[in-house]
């Protein structure tokens, strides 16, 4: 399978590049040149920033990917974006997402009222019915470490607009809190059991 990964420099993406290279599939990745790891033999490399994405369609086109992974979608933009440049080009897109977009999270930052949700989450789970949940000081932190995170960050309006394009197929992949080996936020598990990211408590 030809498959592009677009932000597959950073923290998750070589991990994903090495065993899909393992398994034996045709492989390119897009990113701006800033991150510099290994890549695995026989990757394609399209330099390019996610913000002009239409900008690198004819060298999408050339490639000519069977699916299109994109691990930096922030905002409903962002995604529309991604779903206008690959539809005629590839067959689908999947978007990873976060367990941000579950009420549970909501609840868990204050954003949302009610009781706690029932566990564990599953695809069925209740959705935020508010905004954008992070507070302001938190978000700030975030794009200094990840400058694709648009200021409308929401990872809601982003699995809506991958999943409902009329011509390009979309999959969601909603990840819980990934943490380890090259994380830029140096996430742990305090013996507080409190969560932190940046030195910022949740």
């Amino acid at each position: 399978m030809r498959l592009l990964i677009i932000g597959g420099t950073g923290f998750m993406g070589p991990s994903v590049l090495n065993r899909l290279a393992a398994e034996g599939h045709d492989l390119a990745v897009y990113h701006r040149g800033v991150s510099r790891p290994s890549l695995p033999a026989g990757v394609r490399e399209i330099l390019g920033d996610q913000r002009e994405l239409a900008k690198s369609a004819p060298e999408f086109r050339d490639f000519s990917p069977d699916v299109v992974v994109n691990f930096i979608l922030a905002s409903e933009r962002q995604a529309q974006t991604t779903m206008d440049v690959f539809r005629g080009i590839a067959h689908r897109v999947v978007a990873l997402s976060s367990g941000d977009v579950y009420r549970a999270a909501g609840i868990l930052h204050g954003t949302e009222p009610g009781p706690l949700q029932p566990m564990p989450l599953t695809e069925e789970s209740d959705l935020r019915t508010k905004g954008q949940t992070y507070r302001e000081e938190v978000m700030d932190s975030i794009r200094i470490r990840l400058p694709w995170v648009d200021d409308d960050y929401d990872k809601i309006p982003v699995e809506r607009t991958v999943l409902s394009d009329p011509e390009l197929a979309g999959t969601i992949l909603r990840l819980p809190m990934v943490y380890g080996p090259g994380d830029a936020f140096h996430r742990c598990i305090h013996t507080s059991r409190e969560w932190t990211t940046a030195g910022l408590r949740f």
